[in-house]
Parts: structure tokens; C-alpha cells; sequence
């Protein structure tokens, strides 16, 4: 997937522009207003951002282990429940997926992650021929099969989709049958490849997968169990940027030695480079290719037909961060909408019934049929513009917080 993360203009103006007089480095120099955005932001990272990471790593432990389960059980032993229950755990883990792509910024880019594990379209030509080498499926099977696919089978192979056209097709899981005879897809037609090492590479990548996001969660908090950690160390994966676990530079802002200089800083970075980004990608991107005919094969999750559940999980991803806690329905006391409100920001009303309209907007699309079969639909255009229209609500939002 082509992301588009956004310069943040916003962000250097505030460096440029506050820096002499908002640089703090000790808490008594803060001013009232930068004490309740440090409140706001200290409930951000463990509600928000390490509740949601948590959660995705739990899920794709369960998703890795139910795929390995059922390739050591063997492709013929297996029951439609066992194939039933790693799809419903694959959904899972992708709505904690897709419900942290609005804080994309920090480990999620700076490690490529988020490339690693959500890349579109799958490359299933690739998969075909790579599925057709038996030494390669051999080498994903063995003791290092998770480091093999990770390192060698590249991001057009990789993270969620990869998984997700082994298990789902049009919209449905796969049938035991399926599963149980040679694979039908038209890309491996000149090929002979079975449900068995379809389910080793599914392993594999799982397991993959499962690592980047313990990765992502331990790269944010600085207090993640052990599990997560030693795993880490296992496998010599880098969890700190610049000497420092994100959350707690994060949390260290107007300190000295964090990035962060200034709390306006803070929040402008997760609204622009977090939120903004994400709704951009959403309305431009995710929906904007295949509506505008420049590339009708650019579509999320085509063979689950997932694609407008993962864009309203995309918008959700906003809402938890606005409002202060992951599922949150309503804005905390502690929370981004409550802050511009106390504030006196004019525009805090406009920001909630922006994202109230995008989500009923993409509802809308969704009780019509999947993406994958209506992306020309006019809903889509009209969804499209209710996204953007919160997009610029919350760019208003930062270049006022920042001049606070």
C-alpha cells in the first residue's frame, strides 16, 4: 500500500514559530494550558494508543497460533469450524489493526511496519510462483520459517492480506473443500499447489506478523511485559527511536532530550500526522483509486469484502483519539475534543459532526455491498467528501492549537 504521510507543515511552523517561548524542561514552567494538554496526552498513550496495541498483538498471537495449529493438524484433518474460528480471529485482529492507523506516526513508519504487514494489492501471481517452489515452502515450514517469510517473500506477500486470501474468498470463508483441493485461483492455474503449504505459508506470515505487532506495542510503551519484550530481543528487533521508547517521548515533551519541544507540538502531531494523515488515505487513497477509475484494482481486503468495515474502523481510529480511550463513545474529561472545548475552540462542535457524518457515510456505502463491487457507486464520492470534510476540521484544529 502507497501511503501518504504528510509532511507536517503545521508541526515545523509550531517548532519555528514557539519554540523559544514553549520550550520548557521542567513542569513548573508550563503554562495552564500546556499542563491539561500533557493531562489529555497522559491519557492518550495508555488508553488510546497501548490499549489498541495490546490488543492487536493478543490477536495475532491467537491468529499465529490457530494457523499453526491447523497446519500441524494437516490440511485433511481439519473440520469448516476450525477454519471458521481463524477467520473470526483474523477479523479481529484486523479491526485492531485498522482501529490504530490513526497514530501511524512514530514506530508504525519509522520501523516500516505499517508497509510490512498491510501492503495491497497481494501480489498472487507472486504467491503462485513462490507457492509452486518447494524449496521456498520447505524454508517457510522449518524452524526459521517466520524470519524466512519475513526477510525474503517481500510486502507484496506479506501481513494481513497474504493471510487473508488463504482463508476468505468473495466474502466469505473458505469452504473445507476449498481448502482440501488445488488451489483454483486463476493466477495458479498453470500450477499445482495444495491446501498444505498454502497453510505453511499462512503460518508463516502469521508468525511474521504476530512480531511486528508485539514490535509496535513495545516500541510505544515503555512498561510492555516481558512476553512482548524477550520476544523482541529474540528475534533483535530495534524498539527504541533515538535512545527512547515512543510513549515516553512522547509523554517527556518540553522536556529536555525528548523530540517533542513543545505540548502544542504533541497535539498537533496527533491530529495532523495522526488523524489528518489517516483520513487523507481514506478519502484519497483507500477510496479514491478505484472510484476514479486511476487503479480499480487498488482495493483493501477485496476477498474478505471487508473494505468499507476497515475504512469505518480507519475513522473509529479518530474517535478513540479525539475522545481519550479506545471504544470510547464519548469525549473523556481528558481528551482531545474536551481540551479544544475548554480552550475555546470555536470548531469543536464541527469536529464531531464531521465524524459522525463520515461514519454514517460509510455505513451508508457498506449497506449497499462491498467495496470490491461498487466502488464507482456515487455513495462512495459522497463518503469520499464527508471524509475530507473532516479532514479539514482537523487541520483547523491543529493550526489553532498550536498557536495557543
Amino acid at each position: 500500500m502507497k501511503k501518504i504521510l504528510k509532511t507536517i507543515t503545521v508541526l515545523a511552523l509550531g517548532a519555528v514559530l514557539f519554540a523559544c517561548d514553549k520550550d520548557n524542561s521542567k513542569d513548573n514552567d508550563l503554562t495552564d494550558n500546556q499542563k491539561k494538554m500533557a493531562a489529555v496526552v497522559e491519557k492518550y498513550v495508555p488508553d488510546v494508543v497501548n490499549s489498541t496495541y495490546k490488543a492487536l498483538a493478543d490477536e495475532t498471537e491467537k491468529l499465529y497460533k490457530a494457523l499453526a495449529a491447523a497446519t500441524n493438524k494437516g490440511v485433511n484433518a481439519l473440520t469448516q469450524s476450525d477454519i471458521d474460528a481463524i477467520c473470526s480471529t483474523f477479523l479481529a485482529a484486523r479491526k485492531y489493526w485498522e482501529q490504530s492507523e490513526a497514530f501511524l506516526y512514530g514506530p508504525a513508519t519509522t520501523f516500516g511496519i505499517d508497509p510490512h504487514i498491510d501492503t495491497w494489492p497481494l501480489d498472487v501471481e507472486a504467491l503462485a510462483t513462490a507457492l509452486n517452489n518447494a524449496d521456498q515452502v520447505t524454508m517457510m515450514s522449518g524452524e526459521d520459517g517466520i524470519a524466512y517469510a519475513g526477510a525474503k517473500l517481500g510486502q507484496e506477500l506479506l501481513g494481513f492480506h497474504g493471510i487473508e486470501f488463504i482463508i476468505f474468498r468473495e466474502g466469505k470463508n473458505r469452504s473445507l473443500a476449498a481448502l482440501q483441493a488445488k488451489e483454483d485461483d486463476e493466477a495458479f492455474e498453470k500450477y499445482t499447489v495444495t491446501g498444505e503449504q498454502e497453510l505453511i505459508y499462512a503460518t508463516a506470515v502469521a508468525g511474521d506478523l504476530r512480531d511486528n505487532c508485539y514490535r509496535l506495542y513495545a516500541a510505544w510503551n515503555p512498561d510492555a511485559e516481558k512476553v512482548y519484550t524477550d520476544r523482541m530481543k529474540e528475534i533483535e528487533a530495534e524498539i527504541e527511536i533515538n535512545g527512547k521508547i515512543f510513549g515516553e517521548n512522547m509523554l517527556e515533551a518540553a522536556k529536555l532530550g525528548s523530540s517533542f519541544k513543545t505540548w502544542e507540538e504533541v497535539i498537533s502531531t496527533i491530529l495532523v500526522g495522526g488523524c489528518s494523515n489517516i483520513c487523507a488515505e481514506v478519502a484519497d487513497v483507500k477510496m479514491g483509486n478505484a472510484h476514479s477509475g486511476e487503479d480499480i484494482n487498488y482495493i483493501e481486503s477485496p476477498y474478505s469484502e471487508k473494505s468499507f468495515q476497515d475504512f469505518i474502523d480507519n475513522i473509529l481510529s479518530i474517535q478513540y483519539s479525539l475522545y481519550g480511550g479506545r471504544d470510547a463513545s464519548s469525549p473523556a474529561a481528558k481528551s482531545i475534543i474536551s481540551l479544544l472545548s475548554d480552550l475555546g475552540y470555536s470548531g469543536t462542535s464541527a469536529i464531531q459532526s464531521k465524524l459522525n457524518a463520515a461514519i454514517k457515510a460509510l455505513k451508508d456505502c457498506q449497506s449497499k455491498g462491498a467495496f470490491v463491487k461498487i466502488y464507482a457507486d456515487s455513495s462512495v464520492q459522497t463518503a469520499m467528501d464527508a471524509v475530507s470534510a473532516l479532514d479539514e476540521e482537523l487541520n483547523k484544529a491543529a493550526d489553532w492549537i498550536v498557536k495557543q
